[in-house]
């Protein structure tokens, strides 16, 4: 994703949204690094690809010796900086970012896989993880839906206040070919500043397994696993690179 849509560029609105929501971010963070334990129990080191403003990445730094972050919005790397300052994080895009150093595991959550727009740029994605991955490491990705499991017509509204700020997000989705289209309106408000609106759009693609498989293979990864993580939540892809 090219151009940044405007809650990207709004990180405290970003964070107090999923914070009244109560997104589970530590549980889910405890559950990723079980899995990567089993699969490879001596990983010491972990990247954060669209790391966001650092959440699930504050939770593996108490997992791992050293951890790092990407993400293609600044704002949202401002807010990763005051939550993680001693961890280097970096601004690029998932599909071509250059570091100095290989991971035993690399991660790419809360579907931001989906912002790629076709199954190109997905293999080429998965080939620039793959570039920053030790033997023997991991590549996990929580998807977006697939297509047989992409609903279409679907609405969702939520109101939370948190720290003084009251914010109203309604959103509808729609499947428009080999993408979901999302529309979401906010109203965001404050006792100093009263209320203000602006909207969102977002176009995710819906990749099938296959093509998940098929650009891990092709970046060297094998023995791709999808697991199951609970109702209303797309699964996790994991893959070791041979």
């Amino acid at each position: 994703m090219d151009e940044l849509s405007p809650i990207y560029r709004q990180a405290e609105v970003y964070d107090a949204l999923y914070e009244g929501r109560e997104r589970t971010y530590e549980a889910d963070s405890q559950t990723m690094v079980k899995n990567i334990r089993d699969r490879n129990p001596s990983a010491s080191s972990l990247l954060d690809v669209a790391c966001g403003t650092g959440r699930n990445l504050g939770y593996f730094a108490g997992a791992f010796d050293h951890v790092e972050g990407v993400d293609l919005s600044q704002d949202m790397l401002r807010v990763a900086r005051k939550r993680l300052p001693d961890a280097p994080l970096h601004q690029g895009d998932m599909k071509d970012f250059h570091l100095d150093r290989r991971f035993d595991v690399i991660t790419c959550l809360f579907s931001s896989i989906g912002y790629l727009e076709n199954a190109e740029q997905l293999n080429t994605a998965l080939r620039c993880f793959s570039r920053h991955l030790n033997p023997g490491g991991l590549i996990v990705i929580e998807p977006w839906w697939s297509p047989e499991n992409a609903l279409s017509g679907r609405i969702m509204g939520d109101v939370v206040t948190v720290d003084g700020q009251t914010i109203a997000r309604l959103s509808h989705t729609v499947v428009e070919g080999k993408r979901h289209r999302m529309t979401a309106h906010y109203l965001v408000a404050t006792a100093e500043d009263g209320i203000r609106h602006f909207t969102d759009l977002h176009l995710l693609t819906l990749f099938t397994r296959r093509e998940y498989e098929t650009a891990y293979a092709e970046a060297g990864i094998s023995s791709v696993e999808l697991l199951q993580t609970g109702p209303d939540r797309p699964g996790l892809y994991i893959g070791v690179k041979s």
